[in-house]
């Protein structure tokens, strides 16, 4: 038998579906999903099988104009994710078209492309008429010598199967890089931390989500099989913890109930769960965050 492995970078402008793309790939939620941009912080992968090949997904934070050193590490993890993968899938949103994002992303992929296979995916064809798919399809290959290009929707899963298809017969051949029943590479206290910032971005609509982080302080397994989680949720300031907690603490209860529901479904048995909230003023320029969430504290600099 001969096998395939390699690395898959998806890139593209937050929201473009990446997250989405992956845990459709993947077959589990391992890429937290929201419809907040630039969710997805850290270059977390998630491993899915395609016949006798290996494919291993890189999803990067989405590329966007970095204002702040939190940004600027996100960007930097993005290029550094595609610059190690064996192919590289741009996904362009079909309804936004070539926003100047897009352009830019064309623009860096001129370097990064050079030497490996570069794929479009076209993604939410499902907002647009066709004509304006082809017309879009036909200006983004005039942009950029892509390998092959794809139409899919990552939500419904239309085209999926035919570009994880093509991106297993066009990886690599050799031996797979991680145990077949392995799904990400992530620590579980990350994917854990993960969850419970979906969930409060989900809850709360305000900026606030972009200046708060939460980790995973301890892990216990217990006797009986379950395991005691105990999460620390960094604002930096007093009004936003009382925004976490809520009325009566309402909100910060709700959140708990909701990634503890989905942390058990994860890891197919009980969870304890236990948020904090602290206020750390200045947890954007502390490097122990940044290594918290698998980016690199030195390329926030400017």
């Amino acid at each position: 038998m001969t096998t395939r492995a390699g690395f898959i970078a998806l890139i593209g402008e937050p929201n473009a579906g990446k997250s989405t793309l992956l845990n459709h790939m993947v077959g589990a939620k391992v890429s937290i999903v929201t419809h907040k941009v630039q969710t997805t912080r850290a270059r977390i992968r998630g491993v899915a099988m395609e016949g006798d090949a290996q494919l291993v997904f890189v999803d990067t934070p989405g590329l966007f104009k970095p204002r702040r050193r939190l940004d600027r590490a996100m960007v930097a993890a993005a290029w550094g994710g595609a610059a190690d993968a064996d192919i590289v899938v741009l996904m362009v949103e079909a309804h936004r078209g070539v926003t100047e994002g897009v352009e830019a992303i064309l623009d860096g992929l001129a370097d990064i492309g050079k030497g490996r296979k570069v794929a479009l995916a076209i993604n939410k064809i499902d907002k647009v008429q066709s004509g304006a798919l082809l017309a879009l399809t036909s200006d983004l290959n005039d942009r950029y010598p892509f390998t092959e290009t794809f139409m899919i929707s990552a939500e419904r899963g239309h085209g999926v199967d035919d570009l994880r298809k093509w991106l297993a017969g066009e990886l690599p051949e050799g031996p797979w890089l991680y145990p077949e029943d392995q799904i990400a590479d992530l620590p579980m206290r990350m994917i854990a931390a993960e969850m419970t910032r979906e969930k409060l971005t989900l809850r709360l609509h305000q900026e606030l989500p972009y200046q708060m982080t939460v980790e995973t302080e301890s892990w216990q397994e217990r006797k009986d099989g379950s395991a005691r989680v105990d999460q620390i949720i960094y604002v930096v300031r007093d009004g936003h913890k009382g925004i976490v907690l809520g009325k009566g603490g309402e909100t910060i209860k709700a959140v708990s109930q909701a990634a503890r529901a989905e942390l058990e479904e994860f890891l197919d048995r009980k969870v304890h769960l236990f948020l904090q909230v602290k206020v750390r003023p200045n947890w954007l320029e502390e490097s122990e965050r940044y290594s918290e969430m698998g980016l690199d504290f030195k390329d926030g600099n400017t």
